[in-house]
């Protein structure tokens, strides 16, 4: 033992002969690999304990470094995936034609939908013996035959797929390759059909493959990506830095052993960094494990309708090449500044909080400063949303804000539990054991305090701006409202789809509109006139008008419906149609190109000239300008080259009284579009957005969950002796119980308080520099809910452990 005057850093070893070797601290990179790989042995050889702790912090470092990898690997599934998508492309330009050849074949896509699943369908038909085949397919169907995808196999193959087996009516005679799908989930199929003919909407095609179009990236989206990747990796990175402070409090303990036989204090820092080191290299050893099982099943994992292939599953080298330099470093430099706050003598261990408290002069500063960068990164509210934007300082900004609310934490946790005072057993217990380690338990909820900051801030962003992406049609007034859409050949095949959809079980009502177009008489090089034949009930479906002018509607009658608004026609159906004008009918099934009659037709005088109306985001009307006439009011019995739409009302209490609707669209015509009316229709890039986000937040929480446990198990047992020894004096279960169910409840309700504020707070500045001011309050709560609920079942899940350590035998030591 040192006399007691003496400076701590002259308790350097001795040698054999008395003699003080060189001072530890003035070697160079010798002595950190030679402190460094010290720590590596107690890590893995310091018996059980030791075991354990390396498990726990392997673990911990495991389920952080299986997110960093998937993140990684984003680029690189984006890529395949685009790649896969481009291969099975075809070129729509018509305009040169190509001809007939052995190797080339009539395309028709005929989608459809299953129980809210979407169902790709390609119609085929070659026109030689040795066809291009599309990506994944060895060969090409034929007629009444099709080849259809793993997913989509499995589903018709089921009792559950019947309707949809019936609605295809083809037998299946091979599988299309992952080469030929956007994923492992998709529902497609090729099928053989002999009735195509070549038309506009059934190009003749010799290859497959083409490029899609680069659609630039809204500005408003690009601020949500930017801070979106910010929110879920930083609680990647809070919980790696907590998982490699595993089992502190017994590390600081044999630390001082190591000071008792001659270690000095920088000595004991490097092999405490060794340690951590050592669970850094497990935890890179068992993320790369996990993450490998994790891609093997990855094609049986679907998440918000997101899934991939597992060779999508590639990190990018120097991406994976940094996380694996990054994550033992980061551990190593979490453990030195952690022990700068305990002094670690040879008698004992000596923790300098409880004397002197956190500041929160330096935390404070964090987010006001993150803020300040975040507003810093537009150059004006007055600018343009894209020209102001800067995604490095944006996410710099939202890391220094979330970052800030990290090191607020341990602060606020402290300064509260710090007057606590009182109340039943299980609560002084919980109290005091915070008021002497509250940093523990910071640490331990500060993961979810990030994620749900991070969390409120991205949906008061996603509820300001979501309208910019979300079109009013107005046609989705009530549920169990079907649009069907068909190409007919005259007017009597338009009456007879009406009648059999009318005949379909689950239908109540059925409005028809045969669509077709006109010619104004001015010249040839005219624009074509929208013409619409129906009753007064289909004038109602297609065109918003208000009540009272259709009251009066009835048989024989014709409107002219003008788009004042400019959105749909610029005013030139105004100047060349109007009451007493003439215009050109097309008779016959396929018009004047194929030798069919031009009918003049005089407007009648009669004709009431109607405004439609734009919807409330300024969407257009369905039927926007044209001519809307009855049946009896034209001279023409059966248009040129007519579309049929239906408008079905279903009755809700025939559950799947949408798929037999489609399936009677599907035997009147493959190629029948049936699509559910909705009030709304959201932006495809948007949805992306959301759902790649959705998924990726529901991996996150996931990971957080699991790590939260692992943390709990970890304080569990370090005080597994205490708990044995409360429990030998006499101290119920029930009230152990509670104490540690305070333990956790108290810090996670200030996290989530401090993340509701921190949140809006970011949430605020986000919503500024976008050009927004009017925030959603009510996302907030069912964020903290989520958190809140998270913690609960963490809890739930660590009792089991809890019961099994309050046991006498808990009071043995080696």
């Amino acid at each position: 033992m040192t006399p007691a005057g003496s400076p701590p850093e002259a308790d350097a070893p001795h040698g054999a002969n008395g003699a003080a070797p060189a001072p530890a601290h003035r070697g160079g990179p010798a002595v950190w690999a030679r402190d460094l790989a010290m720590g590596l042995r107690f890590a893995v050889a310091g018996g059980r304990e030791g075991w354990a702790r390396t498990f726990l912090t392997a673990v911990g470092v495991g389920l952080g470094v299986v997110l960093l990898l998937g993140a990684a690997s984003v680029p690189h599934l984006l890529a395949s995936r685009q790649e896969r998508l481009e291969a099975r492309l075809v070129d729509r330009n018509t305009e040169a034609g190509t001809r007939p050849g052995p190797g080339t074949l009539l395309y028709r896509e005929v989608g459809t939908e299953f129980r809210g699943d979407s169902v790709r369908g390609v119609l085929l038909r070659p026109d030689g013996p040795s066809p291009v085949r599309p990506p994944g397919v060895r060969t090409v169907p034929r007629a009444g035959e099709m080849v259809v995808s793993p997913a989509l196999g499995e589903l018709l193959a089921a009792p559950d797929g019947a309707l949809l087996r019936e609605r295809l009516g083809r037998r299946v005679v091979g599988t299309i390759a992952a080469p030929g799908l956007a994923g492992p989930g998709e529902l497609a199929y090729y099928a053989g059909e002999d009735g195509l003919t070549p038309s506009a909407r059934v190009p003749r095609i010799g290859h497959f493959g083409g490029e899609l179009p680069a659609a630039p990236m809204n500005p408003r989206l690009g601020v949500i990506v930017v801070v979106a990747c910010v929110v879920l990796l930083m609680p990647v990175a809070v919980f790696v830095a907590t998982a490699v402070r595993f089992g502190g409090e017994r590390r600081d303990r044999r630390m001082a052993a190591l000071r008792l036989v001659g270690a000095d204090r920088r000595m004991t820092r490097r092999m405490a960094a060794g340690e951590a080191l050592g669970g850094a290299l497990g935890g890179l050893v068992v993320g790369a494990g996990l993450f490998l099982l994790a891609r093997r099943l990855l094609g049986r994992i679907t998440v918000w309708d997101v899934n991939a292939f597992p060779a999508d599953l590639a990190p990018d080298p120097a991406l994976a090449a940094l996380i694996a330099l990054a994550v033992p470093l980061a551990a190593v430099a979490v453990t030195l500044v952690a022990l700068r706050g305990v002094t670690v003598e040879p008698l004992g261990v000596v923790r300098r909080h409880p004397v002197r408290r956190r500041r929160v002069w330096w935390r404070l500063p964090l987010p006001v400063l993150g803020a300040a960068v975040l507003l810093l990164s537009g150059t004006g509210p007055s600018a343009p949303v894209d020209a102001r934007i800067h995604p490095a300082l944006l996410a710099g900004g939202a890391l220094l804000v979330l970052f800030g609310i990290t090191m607020l934490l341990p602060w606020l946790v402290e300064a509260v539990v710090a007057r606590l005072r009182g109340g039943p057993v299980s609560w002084q217990l919980a109290v005091r054991r915070l008021q002497l380690s509250s940093g523990t338990a910071a640490r331990a909820v500060s993961g979810i305090t990030v994620a749900v900051a991070g969390a409120i801030a991205l949906q008061m962003l996603f509820a300001a701006v979501q309208g910019d992406f979300v079109t009013t049609t107005g046609r989705g007034a009530s549920r169990g409202r079907l649009l069907v859409t068909l190409p007919t050949r005259d007017a009597a095949a338009h009456r007879r789809m009406a009648g059999e959809l009318r005949a379909t079980k689950g239908v109540r009502g059925v409005v028809t509109v045969l669509n077709a177009s006109a010619s104004p008489s001015e010249g040839p090089g005219s624009p074509p006139v929208p013409l619409a034949v129906g009753d007064c009930a289909g004038l109602r479906e297609l065109v918003d008008l208000p009540p009272a002018d259709l009251r009066s509607c009835k048989d024989g009658e014709v409107f002219l419906l003008r788009d004042d608004s400019g959105a749909a026609d610029d005013g030139s159906f105004a100047r060349a149609v109007r009451p007493g004008r003439t215009v050109l009918l097309h008779d016959g099934p396929d018009g004047p190109r194929a030798g069919g009659r031009r009918v003049p037709w005089t407007v009648p005088g009669a004709a009431r000239t109607l405004t439609s109306r734009p919807g409330p985001a300024g969407a257009v009307a369905p039927f926007p300008f044209g001519v809307f006439s009855t049946p009896s009011a034209l001279p023409v019995p059966d248009p040129a080259d007519p579309t049929a739409e239906a408008v079905l009302t279903t009755d809700p209490r025939v559950p799947d009284a949408a798929e037999y609707a489609r399936n009677t669209a599907a035997r009147l015509d493959p190629a029948a579009d049936v699509r559910e009316l909705r009030n709304t229709e959201r932006d495809r890039q948007f949805t992306s957005v959301r759902t790649g986000l959705l998924a990726a937040s529901t991996v996150t929480l996931a990971l957080i969950a699991a790590s939260m446990l692992l943390a709990t198990l970890e304080q569990l047992r370090e005080r597994r002796r205490l708990l044995s020894v409360l429990v030998a004096f006499g101290t119920r279960r029930a009230a152990l119980g509670w104490s540690v169910l305070w333990q956790t409840a108290v810090p996670v309700a200030l996290g989530l308080a401090l993340a509701v504020v921190g949140g809006s707070g970011l949430g605020l500045v986000l919503l500024r520099l976008v050009g927004t001011s009017s925030p959603d309050w009510s996302v907030i709560w069912p964020m903290a809910g989520a958190g809140a609920a998270l913690v609960l079942l963490v809890t739930l899940l660590s009792l089991p452990p809890l019961w099994r350590l309050m046991r006498p035998d808990g009071l043995r030591t080696e």
